[in-house]
């Protein structure tokens, strides 16, 4: 009998510890084997945090290069000779590279670029950001369809790099709860509830997790809690990255070295997220922020900056959340001083396990038929 599922070949370049390879181990998870073979190409497999979650009947295409661009011929020979009938990319500089080398590609494939940031906010730190400009708007739009993970990213791509709106689709991230809540339960020593306070004030824990990178503001947080003058308040921050040794002075300039941990990157951040007394994302800007639904799967409020991208559409959504009034230092430690005397308050969480298949059966209609869901207010 012949075989009608379809194939999907998944580009990624890296299987690091990062947001975006947690969303592809979760989709290969969870497609449907009954219509669709899957095979996973992943550029540099260094550091591969993620390889052992790659589920055994995904056929895994180690391409060992250590950048996009060394890889390029690598990918096109791989598509040629696989003949995919869906070629589905992540991550910016993979998308661009993609985008701009298509006219070498096989034609038949459809070609699917998954965004995980507000392109216009990342180019605004590069060198020739003009050029990035320009190359996005030149190549992009031959891409037959882009997955936003917000309307705010969806309206970013539409309206600043001219790509087609009636391409542009907008599904949010998988998130499997039932899996985090299993992970949560493990038995791993996070350290926050090690120490305790002085007898007549508790310490309250705080997490912050994601790469130690200017975007993540991860320095307005710390500036905050050496602004709210608590001694009570402690706070782990999980994940590496270029600003580590940065973040690491500022708390000691600050004053709140004490106070605040660096416990690296965390193959399961679960547990810490679900003994902490709330989660903190202090973004500049965000995709769609995947650590504060998984957050919310652990039972723990969150505190997050109004950043540019998904955080107001998961907090009128789900619940749970509290928006600061702006992004920056003031705003954060006016809502870590509201959350010491007040708690949350607000709407309860409203997270539930079958929201990951509502999501899966969005992404699954737009791999089979090219069906995109209708763009409204919001997704799911």
């Amino acid at each position: 009998m012949a075989d009608t599922r379809r194939q999907i070949i998944f580009l990624i370049p890296s299987l690091r510890g990062g947001g975006a390879e947690r969303v592809i181990v979760t989709l290969l998870r969870h497609l449907d084997r009954k219509k669709f073979r899957l095979r996973l190409a992943v550029i540099d497999m260094r550091e591969a945090a993620y390889l052992d979650d790659v589920p055994d009947d995904v056929e895994l295409i180690d391409l060992s290069c250590s950048r996009v661009r060394y890889a390029l011929p690598k990918i096109i020979r791989v598509i040629w000779r696989q003949r995919p009938e869906v070629v589905f990319s992540t991550l910016g500089h993979l998308n661009l590279a993609l985008a701009i080398i298509r006219p070498l590609l096989p034609n038949g494939v459809r070609y699917i670029a998954r965004e995980t940031s507000i392109i216009s906010e990342i180019i605004r730190s590069y060198s020739l950001a003009g050029w990035w400009r320009w190359a996005y708007r030149s190549f992009y739009r031959s891409f037959d369809c882009a997955l936003c993970q917000s309307v705010y990213m969806r309206n970013d791509l539409v309206d600043n790099f001219g790509f087609p709106a009636a391409r542009a689709v907008v599904i949010h991230n998988p998130v499997d709860i039932e899996l985090i809540r299993r992970l949560a339960a493990e038995q791993v020593s996070t350290g926050m509830k090690s120490e305790t306070g002085n007898g007549t004030q508790p310490l309250i824990h705080l997490v912050a997790a994601g790469r130690l990178s200017h975007e993540k503001g991860f320095d307005l947080l710390i500036e905050a809690l050496a602004f709210c003058c608590n001694t009570s308040l402690r706070l782990t921050i999980l994940g590496e990255g270029p600003f580590r040794g940065k973040l690491e002075r500022l708390a000691q300039e600050k004053g709140v070295a004490q106070q605040v941990r660096f416990a690296g990157f965390q193959k399961n951040p679960y547990p810490f997220f679900a003994d902490a007394d709330a989660f903190v994302l202090s973004s500049r800007f965000e995709g769609f922020p995947n650590v504060v639904l998984e957050a919310l799967a652990c039972g723990t409020p969150v505190i997050a900056t109004p950043a540019p991208g998904g955080v107001t559409e998961i907090a009128r959504l789900y619940g749970g959340v509290r928006v600061t009034s702006s992004v920056s230092t003031e705003a954060l430690s006016a809502a870590l001083l509201s959350f010491i005397s007040q708690g949350l308050g607000g709407a309860p969480i409203m997270l539930t396990p079958i929201l990951i298949h509502k999501i899966i059966s969005q992404y699954q209609n737009v791999l089979i038929d090219g069906v995109l869901p209708k763009v409204a207010e919001h997704a799911v």
